[in-house]
């Protein structure tokens, strides 16, 4: 989470993501792990399309660890949630990303099949 984030995330934190995770109908989180070490975290939820009476899997969260990139573990973590929203009968996947990701990130999901269909607004209450 430090790496996606670009800042330092201590363990409280954390572990109130995790807590929130677990408390939430909606919200499940995956690792990818090899010799006992986190590779890679994929957050996936069901969205429900009131517009058009569908489901969808969004990508809440996807990070790979920068040592372990170019290692086929985005993909594998990306064709999980799509095994997910198959599970769950979703028309397909969607995921949200920031604009500061467009050179890698972005032409990473474009590989994968990935469109960009629109823009997110956000007001922010305080």
């Amino acid at each position: 989470m430090t790496q996606l984030m670009s800042k330092e995330i201590t363990v409280d934190q954390m572990t109130n993501r995790l807590a929130f995770v677990a408390q939430s109908p909606y919200d499940s989180l995956y690792v990818y792990e090899e010799d006992g070490l986190v590779l890679g975290t994929l957050g996936f939820r069901i969205r429900e399309n009131i517009e058009e009476v569908s489901r969808f899997g969004e990508i809440s969260v996807i990070v790979v660890d920068r040592q372990a990139k170019r290692k086929g573990i985005g993909k594998v973590l990306m064709d999980y949630a799509d095994k997910l929203a198959k599970e769950h009968e979703c028309k397909g996947t969607w995921l949200v990303s920031g604009l500061t990701r467009v050179d890698e990130a972005h032409k990473f999901y474009k590989e994968l099949g990935y469109e960009v269909t629109g823009s997110r607004f956000v007001k922010k209450l305080r």
